[in-house]
């Protein structure tokens, strides 16, 4: 179904680089869709016609749950008032979260109070980004892109150790209790994999036990279009469908809207990818994903410069630190390197728990955004990314990007966009952000050449 201005979708997602994870799966499947910073004003989409799909790029996976609301209220309340019969609020699809920060269930209390649903629809596995949802429990491969293993999430080796939010139950309802009192039913792999009819009554049947949210299995991508068509059937303008989960959420509803024959997949907004003589990278990544790419990085000739989390979290000294930073990076590029500017590269879990104590997400993911914003005014770069969910969404605003649109897929999860940034050197660059988890060892050589190796 669709809303007025022919939107099919609105989303929010918890952080950046899980903002253009879902505007690939909607742009891939032809679907019109601008990424924005904030909710976007009716004048900001008037320069965009034909929209089918608006997302905004968030903060709240970095949040407690005070500021959690404060945030969402009013950018999901603007959301519901496009018409759109789908909103979205987009987690990744590791769904690492605690009740202090980034509290899935306080989001979910607040939408259903917001949207007044009879349920939450809540789908988290991927299987294209090597995520699979059974018998309530999620399974994860070891890096989104790469033939990595995979693990029951509670065994994961990077993300039952995430420094802010590990994850240390597989069992995704048992998570939640952990952050609300609402119930969540399961629709399980068997009732997943039945005929449309039958489906659609066990659907009925669990939703007759009256619970406020509703998990759904998937291990398929086969399964993906069979749950679109369940939610896109709940839908309406008048009263959206409200929510949560992975970018599976996408995946599924455009699987059942291409089947339906509702979408034409266009790609004459999609450029052809080339390969750059530099590319240039801030990260604030912690994943041991990401430490193995910047490993790679390093012994293929790319220059690493390193922000001091001490001295960001002092305000004495952060302005001479980030002054350094930019001299240094802007030497290694005019001897023609690439380089990566970071916070974090190797050294133990403990380490690394340390510089999250000196200073916060928004500290570390300001502070890179700076660095190559001022990088980008002396130098000419034209391809820029940004490593790290919790810090991506404030690197991306110290950037001044406004808004994303999809350029090219490149990596499964982290395609390669073009960003609007009036009044910013990132104007018109190509940008693109990389969750911890995303990529094979030589992903930034990837992103250089612009093609799979």
């Amino acid at each position: 179904m669709k809303g007025r201005n022919s939107l099919r979708l609105a989303f929010y997602a918890d952080d950046f680089t899980g903002s253009t994870d879902a505007l690939e799966q909607l742009a891939r499947a032809g679907v019109r869709t601008m990424l924005f910073i904030a909710p976007p004003t009716r004048a900001q989409l008037k320069q965009f016609p034909q929209l089918e799909a608006v997302g905004v790029a968030g903060v709240t996976r970095s949040l407690p749950p005070d500021k959690m609301r404060a945030v969402l209220r009013p950018a999901l309340k603007h959301l519901k008032d496009l018409g759109a019969p789908q909103v979205h609020y987009k987690v990744c699809s590791t769904f690492d979260s605690s009740p202090a920060i980034g509290s899935i269930g306080c989001v979910m209390e607040l939408g259903q109070r917001l949207f007044k649903a009879p349920f939450i629809p809540l789908l988290v596995g991927a299987p294209a980004l090597g995520r699979y949802c059974l018998f309530g429990n999620l399974f994860a491969r070891m890096g989104i892109g790469s033939q990595g293993a995979i693990h029951r999430l509670d065994r994961h080796p990077a993300i039952s150790r995430h420094p802010i939010t590990p994850m240390l139950e597989a069992d995704l309802r048992r998570h939640l209790e952990q952050q609300t009192k609402l119930t969540v039913g399961l629709f399980d792999i068997l009732q997943v994999a039945l005929p449309v009819a039958e489906a659609r009554a066990a659907l009925r049947d669990v939703l007759a036990e009256q619970p406020d949210a509703v998990l759904f299995d998937v291990l398929e991508v086969t399964h993906l279009a069979r749950i679109g068509g369940l939610l896109d059937e709940r839908g309406s303008a008048r009263k959206p469908l409200f929510s949560v989960g992975s970018s599976g959420v996408e995946m599924a509803l455009t699987a059942h809207w291409k089947a339906a024959g509702e979408l034409r997949a266009s790609r004459a907004h999609l450029i052809k990818v080339r390969p750059v003589k530099q590319l240039l990278v801030g990260s604030g990544s912690c994943s041991p994903v990401t430490q193995q790419q910047m490993d790679w990085a390093m012994e293929h000739g790319f220059a690493e410069v390193a922000l001091r989390a001490g001295a960001l979290a002092n305000a004495k000294r952060t302005q001479a630190e980030m002054q350094r930073a930019v001299r240094a990076t802007v030497a290694l590029l005019e001897r023609g390197r690439s380089v990566i500017v970071h916070t974090t590269r190797k050294g133990s879990d403990r380490q690394v728990a340390e510089v999250l104590q000196q200073a916060t997400a928004s500290v570390l993911g300001t502070a890179l955004g700076l660095v190559l914003r001022k990088v980008l005014l002396q130098a000419k770069v034209r391809r820029v990314c940004i490593a790290g969910g919790d810090t991506s969404s404030f690197a991306a605003r110290a950037l001044g990007i406004k808004a994303l649109e999809m350029a090219a897929p490149l990596v499964p999860g982290a395609p390669l966009c073009r960003a609007f940034a009036p009044g910013s050197p990132a104007d018109g660059l190509e940008v693109n952000f990389k969750g911890g988890q995303v990529g094979p060892k030589n992903y930034f050589g990837i992103l250089k050449s612009g093609k799979l190796k």
